[in-house]
């Protein structure tokens, strides 16, 4: 059941129907209900979700998974509740406002909810991961931060152009990284040995952290970062400015609203807060966007994010960062030289749809972490391995991987299994696999 049809409500029906879940749509808007029933196959009920008679109308009391995801923070909570005390098996909830960051664990538990989402933090925590790598597309945290899995653009210099990837896996020059997925001519496929790096490429690499670092430095794509314009004053903003604002980096931050400007200036005192357009070619040329490493675009409008990235691009700014909530025009953004796009809707709708994954297949090696690549032209999925599989043991190569799949690392206590044919895997281990189709929630879908 999915509360609120917003971007994220609407984004999450789609997703999990196409997964074959059942799925029932509650929203108070007639329109939102009409669109939902002309574009998704769903059911749908008119009315408040925090209502207890408008749960019991749509039959929570036989539903898996309540997932709150209105505008409000607080009918948000009261629905995870009222549905809970109605009989349903686990509630979802996004929570988004700062102020209820610090008691969140007290507010799960006094509410009665299972998981708690805040769509702002995990944005901010993201675009934190990219200002690490200015050079990557995506960067992505595996196995409690021990694996990093960073998509870059291949250039024309670029040692790796024209060879396989045996050849890099046995080269002594090259730090050991996995290719694990490479998109070629808008095309996603899981390399093999013999699979050719090209210029234009975008690929995928994980490894550990040090690893990663001395792959790119050998590729020659090193930057520390040290001026970050931000335009937007939301949520995303405010928790990414505290953050980067520890990694020494010093931020000026734009808002258009005066009373919004002066709120955030007195919750950030060690950032540069002004009030004005920060999409104004003057306004940004005036507070000095030429000089700054990164350009950060998080207003409420993906247009003016679009057009603010593309100036900061084509002057020359080294990293700049959109949000962009319309996933239908990805391609189209990355065609015009914007390589790093973040959206809040489609982070929020992979934790949750990793969670329900979770909760469908709970007696198997379920899913811990979900990172869907390239508008989920394929996935990027960690399990930790339980003691009853019946591969434990057996090296890889004697064992049946499904099509399009590949073992990408092998987490083992503090060492990290860059896996070949005679690796195996142990219980408890973390595991990450590739897989170019989408769907997949236990591991022994993958290895049999």
């Amino acid at each position: 059941m999915v509360v609120g049809a917003g971007k994220v409500g609407s984004t999450l029906a789609e997703h999990l129907t196409k997964e074959e879940h059942d799925v029932v749509v509650i929203d108070s808007d007639q329109d939102v209900i009409d669109k939902c029933q002309d574009t998704l196959d769903v059911m749908t009920v008119l009315g408040n979700g925090a209502n207890m008679q408008t749960l019991v109308n749509a039959s929570v009391d036989e539903t898996d998974i309540v997932i709150a995801a209105t505008a409000t923070d607080e009918i948000n909570m009261l629905c995870a509740l009222a549905a809970k005390r109605l009989g349903a098996k686990y509630t979802i909830a996004r929570i988004r406002d700062p102020q209820y960051q610090e008691s969140l664990r007290m507010f799960q538990t006094v509410m009665d909810i299972d998981s708690a989402i805040n769509p702002e933090l995990t944005t901010a925590l993201e675009i934190g991961h990219l200002l690490r790598f200015p050079f990557a597309s995506n960067v992505e945290m595996f196995a409690k931060g021990k694996i990093e899995m960073i998509e870059f653009k291949v250039q024309a210099q670029d040692a790796i152009v024209g060879q396989t990837l045996k050849e890099l896996s046995s080269s002594k020059k090259i730090p050991r990284v996995l290719y694990c997925a490479i998109q070629h001519d808008n095309q996603v496929f899981i390399p093999n040995g013999n699979s050719v790096i090209a210029e234009g490429d975008h690929v995928f690499v994980t490894g550990e952290h040090n690893n990663i670092k001395d792959y790119f430095k050998f590729l020659r794509r090193t930057m520390r970062l040290k001026n970050v314009m931000i335009i937007g004053g939301g949520r995303i903003s405010y928790y990414l400015t505290q953050r980067i604002l520890m990694d020494g980096m010093h931020v000026t931050l734009i808002e258009l609203d005066q009373q919004k400007a002066e709120q955030l200036s007195e919750a950030l005192p060690h950032a540069t807060v002004l009030c004005g357009d920060g999409t104004s070619i003057e306004t940004l040329e005036q507070e000095g966007l030429r000089n700054m490493d990164a350009f950060i675009c998080l207003t409420d409008r993906d247009e003016e994010n679009l057009m603010a990235g593309l100036y900061a691009t084509r002057i020359g700014v080294p990293k700049v960062i959109i949000k962009n909530n319309r996933t239908n025009y990805s391609d189209i953004i990355t065609s015009l030289g914007l390589e790093s796009v973040v959206s809040p809707k489609q982070i929020t709708s992979d934790y949750i749809l990793r969670y329900t994954r979770a909760i469908a297949n709970s007696h198997g090696s379920s899913v811990e972490k979900l990172f869907r690549l390239l508008n989920g032209q394929a996935e990027a999925l960690e399990f930790i391995v339980k003691p009853d599989e019946r591969f434990l043991g057996r090296p890889l190569r004697e064992l049946n991987m499904k099509k399009n799949t590949l073992v990408a690392v092998i987490v083992r206590g503090d060492k990290i299994i860059t896996p070949f044919g005679d690796d195996h895997l142990e219980a408890g281990d973390s595991v990450i696999i590739m897989a170019r189709e989408s769907g997949i929630s236990q591991l022994n879908e993958v290895i049999r």
